[in-house]
């Protein structure tokens, strides 16, 4: 009886452990984002032969965003690049993650997110731009969104 007793706690923890592990909630995994750089997406539109894509991975839980963007044919070296925030597609904002170092393609690096840059990304309201001397305003952007 005693071991039938104790295979019943040992099934019931087990239970208990794998009904945890099922309603972990979704925050605990990283989410995935994307934005296509292109001339056409600044506001105003810039004429460029430039393109480029923006990677992001995020996590929920420990809000740090990991980033990778690869660009190729701006018209001179990449003078500043940001994620700027809040904003549609069609509207500008003042940059709110700055890219800090060597703006050569590709450019990757990590940063930890305030809350509101995280309401930020998750609204779709975060735009990935790149500058050059020639279109100081931005030269390619995207709209980052899942």
């Amino acid at each position: 009886m005693h071991t039938v007793l104790c295979r019943s706690v040992f099934a019931g923890l087990g239970l208990a452990v794998l009904s945890l592990l099922a309603a972990t909630p979704a925050s605990a995994q990283n989410v995935n984002y994307t934005a296509e750089l292109t001339g056409a997406a600044e506001v105003p539109p810039v004429t460029t032969e430039a393109t480029g894509n923006v990677r992001v991975s995020f996590g929920q839980t420990s809000k740090r965003l990991v980033y990778t963007i690869t660009y190729s044919g701006l018209s001179g070296p990449a003078t500043a690049a940001h994620f700027h925030g809040p904003a549609a597609a069609d509207a500008n904002a003042p940059p709110v993650i700055p890219i800090e170092g060597d703006l050569t393609s590709p450019i990757s690096g990590s940063v930890i997110l305030t809350d509101e840059q995280v309401g930020m990304l998750e609204g779709d309201q975060l735009y990935f731009n790149i500058h050059t001397a020639a279109n100081p305003g931005g030269e390619i952007r995207g709209q980052v969104g899942n």
